[in-house]
């Protein structure tokens, strides 16, 4: 059997570079679902414009402000933990999700909704960034390269 494929370059002994992991994976993965996120917003104030005004549009952007907020905060304590000790940023998630479900729900709670603001915007705010966040974060987690193992020190190795 035969194939059509080119041969491409001859195969040799020449340095194949290696490539490393992902530089700066969480402010990649914040960069990425902010922008996901933001032009889901963008969308979705239009109809809550157009069936209810100036503040439809404000109420499902704060929705979804919140939300960007709410994650954000995540990617960054990502990235600074996680220059230092990378194993104890998953950690620092566990620690920061909890004071941020609190801190939110205080506020919230504290403040209350002002008198303009549409509850079903916010919520359809919320929702689309939350969704267009999440999938934006899942499709940059496929697309990084995580060094797993530490790779062997060339310097001192003796080939035979």
């Amino acid at each position: 059997m035969t194939s059509n494929a080119e041969s491409g370059p001859a195969s040799g002994n020449g340095h194949v570079g290696a490539s490393g992991p992902t530089r700066s994976l969480w402010l990649n993965l914040l960069k990425r679902s902010s922008i996901a996120a933001g032009a889901g917003l963008a969308l979705c104030a239009i109809p809550a414009g157009l069936l209810n005004g100036a503040s439809g549009a404000v109420s499902s952007v704060l929705g979804g402000l919140l939300v960007m907020l709410f994650f954000g905060i995540s990617l960054l304590i990502g990235h600074f933990v996680g220059r230092g000790n990378p194993s104890g940023a998953i950690g620092m998630f566990v620690a920061t999700y909890f004071i941020k479900v609190v801190g939110f729900a205080v506020v919230l709670f504290v403040l209350g909704a002002p008198e303009w603001l549409h509850g079903r915007w916010f919520i359809i705010g919320a929702v689309v960034a939350v969704v267009l966040w999440q999938a934006a974060e899942i499709h940059g987690f496929s697309r990084a390269r995580l060094q797993i193992y530490n790779d062997p020190d060339d310097k001192g190795a003796t080939h035979a």
